[in-house]
């Protein structure tokens, strides 16, 4: 099974890039977890670009997207919380996926790293409803690592992190 994660930060230090670095180390057997790099690269949405007829006009930074969704199984989202809101670099990708065919229907799992914010997690999740995408409950999960520098060996080795982790690829992986 192959996934894909998503990280809504772009930031170096970022613990919800780190959670799904953590996720591809705590793979079961059979599970590849693959991080997405192209994020920061993305061009602003723009529809005029999104030619269905052409695709030639769609940005080639785009197409890989798209593509690689449409190579996984699954997706792993780690999304962060700005004034309330999904990040604008995660709404901007999810943006290049909605009249694509890759992803409806696609199997989704959210990681949280800061379980007291929620209001970029629910707004995530009307997104991805709308959008077609098969939430998988069981493998949305939220971790404390809100105030702390774990890297994703850290995180992996933590079991009260790694623990949650690891069921939610199971339940993720799961058919």
């Amino acid at each position: 099974m192959r996934i894909l994660a998503l990280s809504g930060s772009l930031r170096a230090a970022s613990s919800n890039t780190a959670v799904l670095k953590a996720a591809a180390l705590l793979a079961p057997a059979g599970v590849e977890v693959r991080l997405y790099d192209g994020m920061a690269n993305l061009p602003h949405y723009n529809p005029d670009l999104d030619d269905t007829v052409d695709a030639a006009r769609v940005p080639p930074i785009a197409q890989d997207l798209r593509a690689s969704v449409q190579a996984a199984d699954a997706l792993l989202i780690a999304c962060p919380e700005y004034a309330h809101g999904v990040p604008g670099v995660l709404k901007n990708a999810l943006d290049w996926l909605v009249s694509g065919v890759e992803f409806p229907g696609k199997r989704v799992a959210l990681i949280n790293a800061s379980p007291r914010a929620h209001h970029a997690q629910d707004a995530l999740r009307e997104i991805l409803v709308t959008m077609s995408a098969d939430l998988v409950e069981a493998a949305c999960v939220a971790l404390p690592l809100l105030n702390t520098t774990l890297d994703a060996p850290a995180i992996a080795a933590d079991p009260v992190l790694a623990g949650p982790l690891k069921g939610a690829l199971a339940a993720l992986a799961a058919t």
